[in-house]
């Protein structure tokens, strides 16, 4: 199996002892393992929800990783997608914060929290694809954060009506997720549970399970 360089998946923060299964560190880059190479800030790309609260987004990484999300993907050339951006302590960020379920609380430590929204437009399809370019504007932003030594975590659980009412939000606008964004944190200073949840292994299907054609081929 592969996986980006070891100088970056070999290192860890450590937990302290007295806290819940705690003798094992929590890696600060946790790679993918994949059956051939692949683009390093991909393979390094995972969900942290240890941020650190001392540490800033800056203006430019900030405006780098929405224009990553500008420049994704779209169904013809329809470009259904919307951002609300907040800085911590900001009235943007104080609003998504109070929004997020009591599960994605971690992300109040954050630089930033970013509302990905993207309109239901005016036919099906529109409606349909929207969804997609939402999921491929996430993705950019992730992999150019990641570039840049930042962390990202999407999340769902959040009160999009909520949302919509807060920032008078137009009908077909939909919330779709709450990214935030920041530095990894030290294991050392988040809760416990934060810390479990972080050293969950990764795991995906293989590829013989989600390639549906690809079950009988040769050599695999």
């Amino acid at each position: 199996m592969h996986a980006v360089p070891a100088g970056d998946s070999a290192s860890s923060v450590a937990v302290p002892a007295g806290d819940s299964a705690s003798s094992v560190a929590v890696p600060a880059h946790r790679s993918a393992e994949t059956s051939v190479p692949i683009h390093a800030p991909i393979a390094a790309r995972w969900s942290p929800r240890a941020f650190d609260s001392t540490a800033e987004v800056s203006d430019h990484d900030l405006r780098a990783l929405l224009e990553a999300a500008r420049w994704a993907a779209t169904w013809g050339r329809r470009q259904p997608v919307r951002f609300l951006v907040g800085r911590r302590a900001d009235d943007v960020f104080v609003t998504l914060s109070g929004l997020l379920k009591r599960g994605n609380q971690y992300a109040n430590a954050a630089g930033a929290l970013i509302l990905l929204c993207a309109h239901r437009g005016a036919d099906e399809n529109t409606a349909r694809y929207s969804g997609v370019d939402a999921g491929a504007a996430m993705a950019n932003l992730s992999i150019e954060a990641v570039s840049r030594g930042l962390i990202v975590h999407p999340m769902a659980g959040f009160d999009a009506r909520g949302a919509t009412e807060a920032f008078d939000l137009p009908d077909d606008l939909r919330p779709l997720i709450v990214i935030a964004v920041g530095t990894l944190g030290d294991y050392a200073e988040v809760a416990p549970e934060i810390a479990d949840r972080d050293r969950q292994p990764r795991e995906r299907l293989p590829l013989d399970e989600i390639v549906l054609n690809w079950r009988e081929r040769p050599g695999t």
